[in-house]
């Protein structure tokens, strides 16, 4: 059946994040509603940041479009070019091989809910704050040695 039901995809807020990089989103909670409805071009994820939550550390991919529909409460839409505040209905777009760090904060009392559009990359993510480098397929620190 095409119609998806939340209530029967699990919520995780695992992340891959190494420490200390992982503490910054540990109030994410992502339901991945691709692969439990068959979808393989592209990724949906369901999102809920609680109050003090990222959706990531601010980011950027060689080889992944992202998008962003914002679907209740508001968050912080934190780029390169500053601040921008994200209400329901509000959208974002970050192209591929843009080298614009950006992420989702939410420094409301209440929750944010999102979808993320996008597919797994395969080249590199860049993340500009701090030593972390998505390369290979796992986490490097900038100089490309291990954890």
């Amino acid at each position: 059946m095409p119609r998806i039901a939340l209530e029967h995809i699990a919520q995780t807020n695992n992340t891959g994040y190494p420490a200390p990089h992982d503490a910054a989103v540990a109030a994410r909670w992502v339901r991945r509603l691709g692969p439990a409805h068959g979808l393989t071009d592209f990724g949906v994820s369901h999102v809920v940041l609680k109050p003090g939550g990222a959706s990531a550390q601010r980011h950027w991919h060689e080889d992944e479009d992202e998008f962003v529909v914002m679907l209740a409460g508001e968050a912080v839409l934190v780029e390169d070019d500053g601040r921008t505040l994200m209400r329901a209905g509000d959208m974002a777009a970050f192209p591929k091989g843009e080298a614009n760090g950006h992420h989702l904060l939410n420094e409301s009392d209440g929750d944010c809910v999102f979808l993320a559009f996008g597919r797994p990359p395969t080249g590199d993510c860049h993340y500009p704050d701090i030593d972390l480098l998505w390369t290979g397929g796992g986490y490097r620190r900038n100089d490309r040695s291990s954890f």
